[in-house]
C-alpha cells in the first residue's frame, strides 16, 4: 500500500456524518489487540481551544523527557499531521503499514468504521509501538459519542471553552452541549474546565460530583500579563516569567487552562519541573492560530470557524491593530453561522477577498462576497487562493485571512510559494 492508496481508503469511509455509538471503535481496537489499554491519557473535549491547549500540554510533557503523543484534528497542510509522536507527524511507511493492519480488521466486522474511528486506531497502534509515556487526546466532534471516547479514565479530563457549534449533533441548548462534551469525564480522573456562564458550569459540577472526581477551573486572575505583540507574549504564572510564542488575548486563556492540567497532571505524579514548564511554553507550536505568516505586510492566518473564535479573533485585532483597515481572506462553510460571525469582524475590515473553501459544504464565494456588500463592506470573489492573497497584500494594509479550517492549509503553502518567489 503506498501513501495516497492508505490515505484514499481512510478518507474514503466518511466521519462528517456522526454516528452515534462506540461499539465499532471498541470492536475494532479489540481486533487490532487493544492498544488504547497499553497507554495514559489527558482527554480534552470543547468547542473553542482544544487544539493550542493540547499544543501546550504537549510542549511542557515533552519539554519535561515524556515521550509523547498528540491527536490534532482536523489537520492543516498534510493528513499525517492527525497522529504525532513528540510532536512529528506518523511517517509514510507507518501510515502505510499501520493502515494496512487496521483494514485487514475493519473489513471483517459487519459494521465497517468510520474515517474518524479508522483513524483513531491507527493512532493507538502508533501511540503503542512507540511507548508513549502518555497522550494527549483531542476529541473530533462531541465527547460522549467520539471514539477517542473508548479509553479508560484518563489522567485528566479537559473541558475547554464551550459555545454553540455542531447544534445539529451535539443539541441546541449550552446545556445539552456541555453534557455530551461532559461524556470524556470518569472516575479516577481529574477535571480541569475553562470558566464559563452557570448554563455550563452547573453541568461540569454535576458530572464531576457524579463521578466522584477533583474538578479545578482555569483561575485567568493568575496570570499576570507582562509584554505582548506580534512576536508573542508574556505573562508571570505562580511567579515564574512565561513566554510563548502564540500570540492573541484568547491564548493568554487557553495558557492558563493548560498549565492547570500541568498541576493536577504533578498532584498525580508525574515529574514536570518549572524548567521544563517553561521551556515548553516557550517552545509551544500551533499553526493557524492567529498565527502571523509574515510582517510585510502583516499576514495572519486564523483557522477559527465560528462565532466565538470570531470573538477572540477580533479582541486581539482591537489590540494589535486598533485602527482597524483590515484585509479580510475569508471563505466559510453553507452550514456555518456566517453571518454572525461576519457581523463579528467587519467592524475592523475595510475590504473582503472571499474564496470557496475545499468542501462540498462550503459556500460559494460569490455568495459570499455578496453577503459581504449587503452588510456595506467592498468584497470581491476570487477562483484561487494564490490571486486573493496577491490582492491582498497588494494593498499594503494588515490582511487576516480566517473563515474556515478548509482554507487554512491552501492559504499557508501559497502564502510561502509566493513569499519564496518575491525574496
Amino acid at each position: 500500500m503506498q501513501i495516497g492508496e492508505a490515505i484514499e481508503y481512510i478518507t474514503s469511509n466518511t466521519w462528517s456524518q456522526w454516528r452515534l455509538g462506540l461499539e465499532r471503535t471498541y470492536e475494532l481496537l479489540e481486533r487490532v489487540g487493544h492498544p488504547d489499554k497499553q497507554l495514559k491519557f489527558v482527554h480534552v473535549a470543547g468547542t473553542n481551544g482544544k487544539g493550542s491547549t493540547c499544543a501546550m500540554i504537549e510542549s511542557m510533557l515533552r519539554a519535561a523527557g515524556y515521550t509523547t503523543g498528540t491527536y490534532p484534528s482536523p489537520y492543516i497542510e498534510d493528513f499525517r499531521e492527525r497522529i504525532q509522536v513528540n510532536a512529528e507527524p506518523i511517517p509514510e511507511e507507518a501510515l502505510c503499514e499501520l493502515t494496512e493492519v487496521v483494514k485487514a480488521e475493519a473489513e471483517k466486522m459487519d459494521d465497517h468504521p468510520s474515517q474518524f474511528e479508522i483513524i483513531t486506531a491507527i493512532g493507538m497502534l502508533w501511540f503503542a509501538k512507540n511507548n508513549c509515556d502518555i497522550v494527549v487526546l483531542e476529541v473530533g466532534l462531541g465527547g460522549a459519542y467520539d471514539s477517542t471516547n473508548i479509553i479508560d479514565p484518563p489522567e485528566v479530563a479537559v473541558i475547554t471553552n464551550i459555545g454553540y457549534d455542531h447544534t445539529e449533533y451535539l443539541g441546541d441548548t449550552l446545556a445539552e452541549i456541555t453534557r455530551t462534551k461532559c461524556g470524556i469525564i470518569k472516575s479516577g480522573s481529574d477535571v480541569v474546565a475553562y470558566p464559563n456562564v452557570r448554563e455550563v458550569t452547573d453541568v461540569i459540577e454535576a458530572v464531576c460530583e457524579e463521578k466522584g472526581c477533583r474538578l479545578d477551573y482555569a483561575d485567568f486572575g493568575r496570570i499576570e500579563p507582562l509584554t505582548a505583540d506580534i512576536d508573542g507574549q508574556s505573562f508571570l504564572w505562580n511567579g515564574k516569567k512565561i513566554q510563548m510564542p502564540l500570540i492573541g488575548e484568547y491564548q493568554m486563556r487557553n495558557a492558563a487552562t493548560a498549565l492547570t492540567v500541568v498541576e493536577a497532571l504533578k498532584r498525580r505524579g508525574w515529574d514536570i519541573s518549572d524548567e521544563a514548564l517553561v521551556s515548553g511554553m516557550a517552545n509551544v507550536s500551533w499553526p493557524a492560530r492567529f498565527e502571523v505568516l509574515g510582517k510585510d505586510p502583516v499576514f495572519i492566518l486564523d483557522g477559527g470557524h465560528n462565532r466565538q473564535c470570531a470573538e477572540a479573533v477580533a479582541e486581539s485585532l482591537e489590540k494589535y491593530f486598533p485602527g482597524g483597515g483590515i484585509t479580510l481572506i475569508t471563505g466559510m462553510l453553507a452550514d456555518k453561522d456566517y453571518e454572525a460571525i461576519l457581523d463579528v469582524l467587519l467592524p475592523y475590515v475595510s475590504r473582503c477577498c472571499c474564496l470557496t473553501p475545499d468542501s462540498d459544504r462550503a459556500l460559494p464565494a460569490s455568495e459570499l462576497a455578496e453577503v459581504i456588500k449587503a452588510k456595506g463592506k467592498e468584497a470581491e470573489p476570487f477562483d484561487n487562493t494564490e490571486d486573493a492573497i496577491r490582492e491582498a497584500i497588494g494593498a499594503g494594509a494588515p490582511v487576516l485571512a480566517f473563515g474556515s479550517l478548509y482554507l487554512a492549509g491552501a492559504v499557508r503553502k501559497t502564502y510561502r510559494k509566493i513569499k519564496g518567489e518575491t525574496g
